[in-house]
């Protein structure tokens, strides 16, 4: 019932900067939060950043300082603004939602995920 896309993601060398997007679709009444989450081989999958309706945010230590997360209410749309990267920030990075359906049945939901690689 809920869809994610997500764009923004490719390759880029260490100091460059991405912005990630994600626009969510479908019978969404309510969004409670949005996030983005990375996984690279090897490693665990780790939150980077998240972001309520009202504004609220939360980061993980490794990006504060170089990544802004940010969203667009009208839209259903939330940005991932990524500065300063670095070789350890590759990885898969996907979109989450959660909220309300117009039912107001709970949801949550994942995009298919965008590969950023930062490498000289």
């Amino acid at each position: 019932q809920v869809q994610l896309v997500e764009s923004g993601g490719g390759l880029v060398q260490p100091g460059g900067s991405l912005r990630l997007s994600c626009a969510a679709s479908g019978s969404i009444f309510s969004i409670y939060t949005m996030g983005w989450y990375r996984q690279a081989p090897g490693k665990q999958r780790e939150m980077v950043a998240a972001i309520t309706s009202g504004g609220s945010t939360n980061y993980a230590d490794s990006v504060k300082g170089r990544f802004t997360i940010s969203i667009d209410n009208a839209k259903n749309t939330v940005y991932l603004q990524m500065n300063s990267l670095r070789p350890d920030d590759t990885g898969v990075y996907r979109c989450n939602i959660t909220g309300a359906l117009v039912n107001r049945s709970d949801f949550r939901s994942w995009g298919q995920g965008t590969q950023v690689t930062v490498s000289s």
